[in-house]
């Protein structure tokens, strides 16, 4: 990449920011799910065709080796709010990928695993988060990315899917009556769960507490507009 085009990357106005570092099955669907609910991402990979096949749907893909600190660092990759590490098979790469990242001071780091011994080594050199694929859709870890409330995320059909949010912020003390959340995002409730119950279909009077987690069904697009205005 050219140094003006890093140039004009670190300069972009963006309100967030995501690093995908391996364009694998897994970590190209966590690339097209972020870029799809509408955020700035940047793509890694040592495979110039990998990058070629996501170039045209990320807002930007770079051919790097990212166990090389020099090239990361040029990249300003410490200026991503988050970066996921979603290498193959090369644990070692990896491992060191992961330790450069920590010394670089990147904020939020998510690492995808092999196996629970790779997990275990990753936690001890400062993983954030650890990942197992098998356990983790990428559309899933998209929406725990861009909102820390979404507690679970199933995708019903191309169009639907259900979600499990937090309430937080504006949703506590208020009834469901007074969210309105079906005349509002056009999605429905089905049930609250609160300390391991499940209400299903909670009476419009229901006041939202601190602990209680909505089950929310409906389209995505709604869905969607409905985790952003509870997700900061």
């Amino acid at each position: 990449m050219e140094k003006d085009d890093e140039h004009k990357w670190r300069k972009q106005p963006m309100k967030k920011q995501f690093a995908i570092i391996g364009m694998g099955r897994f970590g190209s669907s966590v690339a097209k799910s972020l870029s799809g609910l509408g955020f700035e991402v940047l793509a890694i990979d040592t495979s110039e065709s990998r990058v070629q096949e996501i170039s045209g749907i990320v807002t930007h893909a770079i051919q790097a080796d990212t166990t090389d600190e020099e090239a990361l660092r040029a990249l300003g990759i410490r200026n991503f709010d988050v970066v996921v590490v979603a290498i193959g098979q090369d644990i070692q790469s990896s491992i060191l990928t992961t330790l450069i990242l920590k010394e670089l001071g990147v904020g939020k780091l998510i690492v995808k695993a092999q196996n629970d011994l790779h997990g275990k080594v990753l936690k001890k050199i400062g993983a954030d988060k650890v990942i197992f694929p098998e356990r983790d859709m990428g559309m899933r870890v998209a929406h725990h990315l861009i909102s820390p409330n979404i507690l679970d995320y199933i995708e019903l059909s191309e169009d639907y899917s259900i979600v499990e949010i937090k309430a937080s912020g504006s949703m506590l003390g208020q009834s469901l009556r007074q969210l309105d959340i079906r005349a509002k995002y056009f999605c429905n409730v089905m049930a609250i769960k609160n300390d391991n119950k499940m209400n299903i279909a909670p009476h419009a009077e229901y006041l939202i507490g601190e602990s209680d987690i909505l089950v929310v069904v409906g389209k995505n697009e709604d869905l969607r507009r409905f985790e952003m205005s509870f997700s900061e």
